[in-house]
């Protein structure tokens, strides 16, 4: 990877990275390539998995690699309540539970705790701790392991070189329940002897790791320029030197990948307090970490024998109680303030936690169990601030092939992730090749469902085709149709699906959500990664399909709404605002999923914008109906009609909502074909109609600006002396316009050769020859003929008045 990594940053790269290089305090030492030997001239890079690399200071090329039991080892599942460790220091983080209402720290770290043990709570756990060191001796040159000592192996060495002696502790915990009497949790932390960087060196390179990968960016503290990059294909827990015969800690600092790419782009514009402002945001962050997180309330821990823990105080009878600290929490009323919001984001991973979480009952994706949960504070006068707390759930995969009844699949072959710890792998039902959806033993019922709706919806093109459901001890494996991509890789990459018509997709995917709400089935989760592709049929053909029915809901008959009882369901930035809102009347609709489809449409028209604007403030912007569809441009034909049906999807009143039926009929989804049909139909239908009927009226009423006041100044010159040859046409009035438009469709194959040149071909040509030149033609006709809509002329056009889809018939 090297520097091509990060070379396309550019120079505002480069200036954004020098700037975070200046928030690592301490004066750095400058390293002589040329003049070291090793192991002086080797980084020592220590990740999640357990590995320790030994990488080149110049290039960060990998020497050689120490591997050894991951840093953190947890239960595979997590219960509730239940402890999230951070990996960099073994902090300890609570989930959940009657001490409180979602994720807070614990004001000790496994290694205190397990010096503390055994100790006991008031709520009846027990816990016991050990810690065992040992020494790895290691050949500088190879990394091949000469020996480990420990308290109870000491082999003899024999060097034929100096040798690099490795310090690493293992501290373990368990936690016994006496209410239940079973094993409540247990965790092992490892972790490197190394004293803290000592800000006295002179050390001029310095480190940015990415919580969520391996990747380390090494930059100059002076210049800022990249001296180099490597991902090293596990979270970055540690950076170390090698000093005075043992490992010392090297400065690094961990951002989310998403959070260096916001730096970089938001202070390009105002890079003259740049540098104060992240420096500032670094202390902030640095000073005020403790007080951001929440403790929990209510815990007594009796310490048996060990060191006090910090932060807790001791009661008389021997009790301590645990001091909670600041709750983080959206201030009262931000919500809907202009100039302070609260916002809590993240990117999920593996573990899932609920929808309270950290007191915020609003929030989702945002919160599903991050390696990065960032807390911003917007204000006028500041900047954003960012708070990274890391928490990695995870177990190591089986590579071998599993078999369970007719399903099969591999592991190691992973496709994606869902909510609640699924995945979802490759793999083979009766020799076909399906989809494997893996689900935990705590999600059973939300499986069963699931497998039920599948049952009833599948049957449709553009809903995903469900196969088989298989049970072990451990896992219910659901079987479903394979397919090839995600709605949002197509357009991140639209060029890997030349074929593929954007608008076609959409219609699709309206149709499958069509037929979902034709069974009484709300989706509650649409966004563009759970509408999938399919795999190309015996025609080359590719549809889209709904996916992913882990939150459906059906509506049992006779009602239209759901509760909201079980939490808050969807993806955050594609969650409809009645759902958000804290309304005990609030009893959400169907409409939840067309708010959905819309922001979906403009994702892909748009190709990757949201009309609630960027992740950080997206949900926010939702909830005060602030959206911008800045991509349309009003002088384009297939923007004004683009943005007519996606305002009134992403209505932030659920009635003015269309329902999936009236999506589908909008003249978004009509071919050129069809839109001339409309004209000549609206034409004739108004024929012989007075000047003073409803309809006329309806269609000239603001009708200047349809026209651009006067039509016949904006059309060429040989369809002017055409028009003046036959009869008279008032360049004022929108029904005239489709008059002249109707006869000159009916008598096309009449016209000279220079007029059917100008019009262009039937019905494309000649269709965006009008259109393009009024672009509002075509909306304002079809909402002034609304009246018709009965009428069996315009069925084609528009759902009859009383339909059962229609919003006003049910609500959705």
């Amino acid at each position: 990877m090297k520097q091509s990594v990060l070379g396309v940053m550019g120079a505002v790269g480069r200036l954004i990275l020098s700037l975070l290089l200046l928030s690592l305090e301490g004066k750095l030492v400058q390293v002589n390539f040329e003049s070291v030997t090793l192991p002086e001239s080797l980084l020592f890079v220590s990740t999640l998995d357990g590995s320790l690399h030994a990488v080149s200071k110049q290039t960060g090329d990998i020497k050689w690699t120490l591997r050894e039991d991951p840093i953190i080892q947890v239960p595979v599942y997590l219960t509730e309540p239940g402890f999230l460790p951070d990996p960099n220091d073994g902090s300890l983080y609570v989930l959940g539970g009657k001490h409180q209402e979602g994720l807070m720290k614990l004001p000790f770290t496994i290694p205190e705790l397990v010096q503390a043990a055994p100790c006991r709570s008031s709520d009846g756990i027990l816990y016991t701790g050990k810690k065992q060191d040992v020494w790895f001796v290691v050949d500088p040159e190879t990394g091949e392991k000469q020996t480990s000592l420990t308290t109870s192996t000491s082999d003899s060495i024999c060097p034929n070189s100096p040798l690099l002696y490795i310090g690493r502790t293992e501290y373990v915990v368990t936690m016994f329940d006496t209410k239940t009497q079973e094993l409540r949790w247990n965790a092992t932390y490892n972790d490197y002897s190394a004293p803290p960087y000592d800000e006295k060196q002179d050390y001029k390179m310095a480190h940015l790791v990415s919580s969520g990968d391996g990747l380390v960016v090494t930059v100059d503290r002076e210049s800022g320029d990249v001296l180099w990059s490597q991902n090293y294909g596990s979270p970055v827990i540690g950076v170390y030197l090698y000093s005075g015969d043992s490992l010392r800690h090297a400065p690094h600092l961990s951002l989310a990948m998403e959070t260096l790419r916001f730096l970089t782009f938001s202070s390009a514009g105002n890079q003259a307090d740049a540098h104060s402002t992240l420096k500032w945001s670094y202390q902030f962050v640095k000073e005020q970490a403790t007080a951001q997180t929440q403790l929990p309330r209510g815990l007594t821990l009796a310490r048996i024998d060990g060191p006090l823990t910090a932060e807790v105080t001791v009661r008389e009878r021997g009790e301590c109680e645990i001091t909670p600290s600041t709750d983080v929490r959206y201030p009262p009323g931000s919500i809907n303030s202009q100039k302070n919001h609260w916002l809590l984001i993240g990117k999920p991973y593996l573990a899932n936690l609920p929808q309270d979480a950290f007191g915020y009952k609003n929030s989702t994706e945002s919160i599903t169990g991050g390696e990065s949960l960032l807390l911003l504070h917007l204000k006028d006068e500041l900047h954003l601030v960012f708070l990274s707390l890391f928490f990695f759930y995870f177990s190591e995969e089986n590579s071998e092939e599993v078999h369970v009844g007719k399903i099969c699949f591999s592991p190691s072959e992973v496709l994606g992730h869902g909510s609640a710890g699924t995945f979802v792998f490759r793999g083979k039902f009766d020799d076909r090749l399906v989809a494997v959806k893996r689900i935990l033993p705590e999600c059973f019922e939300v499986a069963e469902r699931e497998v039920q709706l599948l049952r009833e919806s599948d049957t449709h093109p553009n809903v995903i085709r469900y196969f088989c459901t298989e049970r072990d001890h451990l896992f219910t494996y659901i079987a479903i149709e394979l397919c090839t991509a995600t709605l949002q890789q197509y357009v991140e990459d639209p060029s890997s699906f030349p074929e593929l018509s954007p608008i076609t997709l959409l219609e699709q995917t309206m149709c499958g959500l069509s037929h979902l709400h034709s069974l009484n089935i709300v989706h509650r989760d649409l966004k563009p990664r759970n509408i999938l592709l399919s795999g190309p049929s015996a025609l080359g053909r590719v549809r889209a399909l709904i996916s992913d029915f882990g939150l459906c809901k059906k509506i049992p008959d006779g009602r239209s709404s759901f509760s909201l009882r079980s939490g808050i369901p969807g993806t955050e930035g594609w969650i409809a605002p009645e759902v958000l809102r804290d309304n005990p009347e609030n009893k959400p609709v169907a409409a939840v999923d067309v708010f959905s489809a819309g922001c979906v449409f403009y994702y892909v028209i748009s190709r990757g914008q949201h009309p609630f604007g960027d992740a950080l403030r997206r949900q926010v912007n939702i909830l005060s109906g602030e959206y911008s569809l800045s991509h349309f441009m009003e002088d384009l034909h297939d923007d004004v009609i683009a943005q007519d049906l996606i305002e009134q999807m992403i209505s932030a009143e659920v009635e003015s909502r269309p329902s999936t039926a009236c999506v589908l009929k909008h003249p978004f989804f009509w071919s050129p074909e069809k839109q001339l049909l409309f004209f000549q139909d609206v034409s004739d239908r108004i024929e012989k109609e007075p000047a003073d009927s409803p309809i006329v009226v309806r269609l000239e009423t603001a009708g200047r600006l349809v026209v651009r006041t006067n039509w016949r100044m904006h059309i060429s010159v040989p369809l002017q002396t055409d028009l003046r040859r036959f009869r008279t046409y008032k360049g004022n009035s929108v029904r005239d316009l489709l008059r002249a438009m109707r006869n000159k469709k009916h008598h096309y194959h009449e016209l000279p050769p220079e007029v059917q040149e100008t019009l262009g071909e039937l019905p494309e040509g000649f269709v965006g020859y009008f259109t393009s030149r009024f672009p509002r033609l075509l909306m304002h006709t079809h909402a002034a003929l609304q009246i018709c809509a009965h009428e069996r002329l315009f069925h084609p056009y528009y759902l009859p008045p009383n339909s059962p889809s229609r919003p006003e018939a049910t609500g959705s």
